[in-house]
């Protein structure tokens, strides 16, 4: 899509993060969360989809030492299979590079294929399971690395 453009997140954001974030998970972040990843966590490195002004997505990472974990990746509905997803993980991963991040963890519904083929697509391996991870369902989590 023309005129996609990856931006840091910002406080003014957070009204349409948090309608992405209530669309995409079955146990949404408080906003409350968001609020305190971008005030007052200094490892948290949060970045925007935007188009024209207009949140389209999001992705959130801690940046520990040379590691990156992705917390959150959201697309909004209206914007999903248009590899606007593609475009921010590949954001991401430049962004941790020119901070100097060697890897890249996350974890990842057992359930939630399209975003296991998403993050293979970008090099992503499967090293482990996190049993019961979800408290919603107790379902397993995937967890997953990019070694660079």
């Amino acid at each position: 899509m023309k005129g996609l453009v990856i931006k840091p997140m910002l406080v003014e954001d957070l009204e349409y993060i948090y309608e992405i974030e209530r669309l995409s998970f079955s146990i949404p972040w408080p906003m409350e969360a968001f609020v305190r990843e971008l005030t007052s966590n200094r490892l948290a490195h949060y970045l925007t989809v935007r188009d024209k002004d207009r949140v389209a997505a999001y992705g959130g990472m801690w940046l520990i030492l040379d590691e990156a974990h992705i917390t959150n990746l959201a697309v909004h509905p209206a914007y999903r299979r248009k590899g606007i997803g593609r475009m921010l993980l590949k954001g991401m991963i430049e962004y941790g590079i020119s901070n100097g991040i060697r890897s890249f963890t996350l974890e990842v519904r057992e359930s939630n294929h399209t975003a296991i083929k998403l993050y293979e697509s970008a090099g992503f391996i499967k090293a482990g399971i996190r049993k019961g991870y979800y408290s919603d369902t107790s379902e397993n989590a995937i967890i997953m690395w990019l070694e660079l």
